[in-house]
């Protein structure tokens, strides 16, 4: 019945560096002091970011999810650093599978509609007004509707942010990152179907 787009902030412990070396960590290079310490390499995270959002700030990973409107369910997902745009992790979530479909989304992601179009989808995402171009009446009337749609997908998240407590995770690297997210992601679809009533055998994440 259509696909809803979005990501949340899975923040990990803060970690206490110079801007040097936080610097260093952007570059992909490692700064010599912690080679010369293994113990401490070993308890750096060099791949979590940060992000700034509504005036507060985030460090550590996104999850980005492409969620079912009808059921809720997490039909697939993508983890990146938190500094990585929600728009940039689309082409990993949809497919041509998806085609004849509709696609949800805030205005995010907007400036996609090449790939929107590649994979046969119809675009429903969001528009946004511009300091010279504000939306019409009409243009506002559809986010509205696009908006009662695309809200079901905060509801995944609220349920894995207070009944899961999934959104902040103890792991080192994107790599245990992913597989603690992809896990709490399987989780949520399990305790999805129970509330449903559904089989869990006929649930999976691709």
């Amino acid at each position: 019945t259509g696909q809803i787009v979005d990501a949340s902030f899975v923040e990990v412990p803060r970690q206490r560096n110079s801007r040097e070396e936080n610097e260093q960590i952007k570059q992909y290079e490692t700064p010599e002091a912690w080679k010369q310490k293994p113990n401490k390499l070993r308890q750096k995270d060099v791949d979590a970011r940060w992000a700034r959002k509504n005036k507060m700030n985030f460090y550590g990973y996104k999850n980005h999810l492409k969620v079912d409107k009808g059921t809720k369910l997490i039909r697939t997902y993508a983890v990146t650093p938190a500094s990585v745009h929600d728009s940039q992790a689309l082409d990993d979530l949809i497919n041509e599978a998806d085609a004849g479909q509709k696609l949800y989304g805030d205005s995010a992601y907007i400036g996609q509609e090449a790939s929107i179009d590649h994979c046969g989808m119809e675009d429903q995402i969001q528009e946004k007004a511009t300091s010279t171009k504000k939306l019409t009446e009409q243009q506002k009337k559809s986010n509205r509707r696009k908006s009662s749609i695309r809200c079901r997908i905060e509801h995944v998240f609220g349920f894995m942010t207070n009944t899961m407590k999934a959104m902040y995770i103890r792991t080192i690297g994107i790599e245990r990152a992913a597989a603690k997210i992809g896990l709490a992601n399987l989780t949520y679809n399990l305790m999805r179907c129970v509330q449903l009533g559904k089989p869990v055998y006929n649930v999976f994440l691709r």
